[in-house]
């Protein structure tokens, strides 16, 4: 049987279970056709994931585990929710190991999901449900892939304020540096959701045959800007000299 991490939910329900040697553990009285057998923990989990498993006494060890979690009062010490989820454990070591090669995500973490998938799912459980069991694994194993996924996409920022504030942070417009030579562009969309969405390109007009060359310095300048001649207008461009009044 493969061992639990040693700080993990699986070993503290590992200790919630067996408890200390010697001292009272959960059974389960079983039926299964005519006869009534008394499972321990060990006994039950033998019969659901053993190499000579017997079908019908899984089915009525899930069944009577069930059912037992289920009547338990929600005031209760939790001991029949805290067995089932116990017998769910070794189904959930296979992903469970699969995901840590995968990603770096905390085994803690992951541990911690998968109890809550499986306490969550017996809420819903009907105990004479065909592979009542296997729904409640599955139910884990698939939160357990859905919390890997999606805290490997997630960035972590050591400070989250300071980060905010140093990105938000901009100087008032008088004291913003002005460069000494310049041009500044002012662009006023379109009053449309959609906005300005086009890629916009500046020339210099060509000097007429014969005339003299313009300035290289733009003149100030008004564009209306269109994707070509025939489209709509798109926005309107103003070009003046840097720190020049608008």
């Amino acid at each position: 049987m493969t061992s639990t991490g040693p700080g993990g939910a699986f070993a503290r329900i590992d200790k919630g279970v067996l408890g200390l040697p010697g001292g009272p553990r959960p059974s389960l009285e079983v039926s299964v056709g005519s006869r009534t057998v008394l499972l321990s923990p060990e006994e039950s989990r033998t019969a659901l994931y053993g190499p000579r498993r017997d079908t019908a006494l899984g089915a009525a060890v899930w069944r009577q585990a069930v059912t037992e979690a289920r009547r338990e009062p929600r005031n209760g010490d939790g001991a029949g929710r805290l067995l089932v989820v116990w017998l769910t454990l070794p189904g959930l070591y296979r992903n469970l190991h699969r995901i840590l090669r995968l990603w770096r995500v905390d085994r803690a973490d992951l541990e911690a999901e998968a109890v809550l998938a499986v306490l969550a799912a017996l809420d819903a459980a009907d105990p004479d449900g065909p592979d009542t069991g296997g729904r409640l694994v599955k139910e884990a194993v698939n939160r357990m892939w859905a919390y890997a996924k999606r805290v490997t996409r997630e960035i972590p920022v050591i400070d989250i304020g300071a980060f905010a504030e140093a990105r938000n942070t901009t100087d008032p417009p008088e004291e913003q540096p002005r460069p000494a030579e310049g041009w500044e562009l002012h662009i006023t969309p379109p009053p449309r959701r959609e906005g300005l969405h086009t890629t916009l390109r500046f020339a210099e007009p060509r000097p007429r045959r014969g005339g003299p060359r313009t300035d290289t310095r733009l003149p100030d300048l008004v564009f209306r800007a269109r994707r070509h001649e025939e489209a709509d207008l798109i926005g309107t461009l103003v070009l003046s000299p840097a720190g020049a009044r608008r």
